[in-house]
């Protein structure tokens, strides 16, 4: 597969059906999520795989109002950094960022292996540190939901979630996000 059809084709969808995923499928995810640049090499990052029927279900517990089609989840990727476990050069900290940027590789090569992912904030962090046992001086940043892509979406969401599944949302256009040379204007 080309690097850009996997860029293409990777959606944050929300109609998801459950799936196995293997330990082989886990392991290349993490894999390619260790070969993402860091600060000073410090890979700040860490993930927590569940796919244990038992933790799914208490984390389901943890999901915000709005996120229950996460309950569908086959694997759900807890994404975790501390601070100090990168650089930091004056108010720049790069945790956030180099997690990010691990976190991004994982998702790709979840799409290549044909899951879907959805990276989501509406969760209660302090509550999913407990689940997983995150160390306290660890954030949790993101869970990533994951499974296959629904067979039948349109029973299983709201209209106005189907309505972002069906197309692509709008993208920014070029002109907007890239800037030759400066800065210039918003």
């Amino acid at each position: 597969m080309q690097l850009n059809e996997t860029i293409s084709r990777r959606r944050s969808l929300r109609g998801i059906d459950p799936i196995p995923v293997s330990r082989r499928e886990l392991e290349e995810m993490a894999r390619a999520a260790s070969l993402a640049p860091s600060c000073f090499n410090n890979q700040p990052w860490r993930f927590v795989f569940v796919r244990d029927r038992t933790q799914l279900a208490a984390l389901k517990e943890v999901l915000s109002s709005g996120n229950e089609w996460a309950h569908r989840a086959s694997l759900v990727v807890a994404v975790c950094a501390r601070r100090d476990d990168d650089c930091v050069v004056r108010e720049r900290e790069y945790f956030l960022f180099d997690a990010g940027m691990a976190t991004a590789l994982l998702m790709l090569k979840a799409t290549e292996l044909g899951l879907v992912t959805h990276a989501i904030a509406g969760f209660k962090a302090d509550k999913a540190k407990t689940i997983l046992q995150v160390p306290d001086d660890m954030l949790v940043i993101t869970l990533i939901i994951c499974g296959a892509k629904a067979e039948r979406p349109e029973e299983l969401l709201t209209e106005s979630q189907l309505a972002v599944e069906l197309e692509r949302p709008a993208r920014q256009p070029l002109e907007r996000i890239m800037m030759l040379d400066r800065f210039k204007g918003m």
